[in-house]
Parts: structure tokens; C-alpha cells; sequence
């Protein structure tokens, strides 16, 4: 059965500070499990035994270890869409190369202030029911950027959505490729320059104005 093949339901809200800090406990070790043994190993057992916890107070929380998973990748994309759609509205109103300067400079502070952590979850991503999970988030973004790109004042897009979706596409995918360890080091090094150059050259192309 494929992972998280069927709807994500969490057994018991953590509503009291002591469960607020199991769920953070249990959210840790599943990172540390993804990281250190891979999607295949990070099992009830060995997330309990890094936590520190029976595997019954998973259960208490989660019905099994694939909603756990998505649990732990919902906050990482909630958090991440969340700063994003924050430096949209820090950069609407600039002229397209500062705006997207800014873009990229916090898209990648978020990516490698835990590189592990982003990339162990793409595979979790990966999934079904982490797709649906990535996709909402990914529509989410969409709006932001939009009326980011509309707000420039030195550009104009006639087709404002799909430059969005290109736009959010490149600016999302280069990370990735990195963190997904297909880049060369050379490519690391440049992602910066190489990620801004890219995206500002895609919006001069389409721009009509």
C-alpha cells in the first residue's frame, strides 16, 4: 500500500502544553529518523525510541506512522508558506530585479537554515497524500506571488497567472535539485546568482511593458 494512502486524522489534539510538547518531541525524532535511516526505516518503533517515548504515546496522537509523517510535513510547509508569502508582501511595489533579489534571498534562508530538514521531506512529499499536502501549499503561494509580480511597477504580464506558476516553478525547483544532492558543488555555490538570473530573465522575457 502506497504511503499515506488514506486521509491523514490525528487521534488527540494537543491541546495542554505537556502534549503540545510530545508533538514536538515526536515531530523532532521523525526528522532525525528521516535523516539518519531514510523514509523506508523511520518507523513507529525507531521514532518512539528517539523520542523517548512508549510507541503507544504515539498512538495516543496518530493512528499510524504515515499520518504522523504528514503531520510533521504540514507544519514544515505551513511555516515555509507562511515566510514566503511574508517577503511577497516585503517586496510588492519594487522593480522586478530587487524584488526578486528578495524573493531568492529568503527562499534560500529558509531552505539552508535546515538543509537536512528539507530534504529528507521531499520524499515524503513525494507521496499521496503528501502530494495533496505539497500542492495545497503550492496553491497557497500561487496568489502571493501573483500580485507580487502584478505590484512591479517597471513590468507588466499578460498572462500574469501562468508567470506566476513558471515563475514559482524555477523558483522552487533549483533549490530542490540542490537539496536533492543533484547539483555539483559548483552549482551550491552559484545557486544564488544563477536562481536570480534565471527568474529575472524569465520576467523580462514575458514582460510587455
Amino acid at each position: 500500500m502506497s504511503f499515506l494512502s488514506k486521509p491523514a486524522i490525528v487521534r488527540k489534539l494537543p491541546v495542554q502544553a505537556r502534549s503540545m510538547a510530545t508533538i514536538a518531541v515526536l515531530h523532532t525524532a521523525v526528522i532525525h529518523v528521516l535523516t539518519r535511516e531514510g523514509l523506508g526505516h523511520c518507523t513507529t518503533t525507531r521514532i518512539a525510541r528517539r523520542a523517548g517515548v512508549s510507541v503507544g504515546t504515539i498512538y495516543q496522537y496518530y493512528p499510524n506512522r504515515d499520518v504522523l509523517l504528514a503531520a510533521v510535513l504540514e507544519r514544515h510547509l505551513d511555516a515555509f508558506s507562511a515566510s514566503v508569502i511574508g517577503a511577497c508582501k516585503e517586496a510588492a511595489g519594487k522593480p522586478i530585479a530587487e524584488m526578486t533579489r528578495h524573493l531568492v534571498e529568503v527562499l534560500l534562508r529558509l531552505k539552508m537554515s535546515d538543509p537536512q530538514e528539507a530534504a529528507v521531506l521531499y520524499a515524503v512529499a513525494a507521496e499521496k497524500t503528501g502530494k495533496n499536502i505539497a500542492l495545497t501549499i503550492h496553491n497557497m503561494m500561487l496568489p502571493a506571488i501573483a500580485e507580487t509580480l502584478r505590484s512591479a511597477p517597471d513590468a507588466q504580464f499578460e498572462h500574469l497567472s501562468v508567470t506566476a506558476e513558471v515563475f514559482l516553478s524555477i523558483f522552487l525547483g533549483l533549490p530542490r535539485t540542490m537539496l536533492e544532492g543533484y547539483g555539483s558543488a559548483e552549482f551550491t555555490a552559484c545557486l544564488s546568482t544563477q536562481l536570480e538570473t534565471a527568474l529575472l530573465a524569465y520576467l523580462n522575457a514575458v514582460s510587455t511593458k
